[in-house]
């Protein structure tokens, strides 16, 4: 017994915008229905006190202290700027 239709994989390819051949059809079918039985196959399993994880390996982020730093002089910046104008970076306008 198929977990899937022709129907459906039609519906779905028309979602998606695809268009697929009859061929395709039978073949997308045929794929769709293992993929939805292997996934059937972890209902199976034991998971009675497994914590829910998003990762296998124990991650976490490694991050400095944030703290504030004194900056750089705004002269410093400023002078390889092409172009500034009352202590800011002058760019050409994109807006009409």
């Amino acid at each position: 017994m198929s977990r899937i239709s022709k129907d459906q994989v039609q519906h779905v390819a028309n979602l998606a915008r695809l268009a697929i051949t009859e061929e395709e059809v039978e073949k997308f079918t045929k794929q769709l229905d293992a993929i939805i039985s292997f996934a059937e196959q972890l209902n199976e399993v034991n998971t009675d006190g497994v914590e829910p994880t998003a990762h296998v390996l124990n991650m976490k982020n490694v991050l400095r202290e944030d703290k504030p730093e004194k900056g750089l002089p705004r002269e410093d910046v400023l002078k390889n700027a092409p172009d500034h104008e009352k202590g800011q970076f002058k760019v050409p306008s994109i807006l009409e």
